[in-house]
């Protein structure tokens, strides 16, 4: 995990749940204990990683499916492909479908 994602992770922890001033909920036996992911640079606790960390794409991608990833050709940010054909990350993808449809519009009422 690079410093990047490490700090977007100590963000995101503040999301999950069982996160509580700084403590973690699920292993609170009787006396306090700092939540994992804050203070470490892995991925550990399975509630965060099956919870929390979908809550962001690019990094869920980056953290956990790094061979099944594809960079998008417009932004260059990192996404996890529903298709072989995909080029675009879902943000791009619907930019991208309402400019080719504008250009083809463009186009037909062109020739007429």
């Amino acid at each position: 995990m690079t410093y990047q994602q490490y700090r977007a992770v100590r963000r995101l922890v503040h999301e999950c749940c069982n996160y509580q001033d700084g403590n973690c909920l699920l292993l609170d036996d009787g006396e306090e204990c700092v939540c994992v992911q804050s203070i470490s640079y892995s991925l550990i606790c399975r509630w965060f990683r099956a919870a929390v960390l979908p809550l962001d794409e690019s990094l869920c991608a980056a953290l956990l499916y790094r061979e099944n990833m594809k960079k998008c050709v417009l932004c260059g940010g990192w996404y996890i492909p529903k298709s072989n054909r995909a080029k675009y990350c879902p943000d791009c993808s619907k930019q991208e479908r309402r400019r080719k449809t504008r250009d083809r519009v463009r186009r037909h009422r062109a020739g007429m």
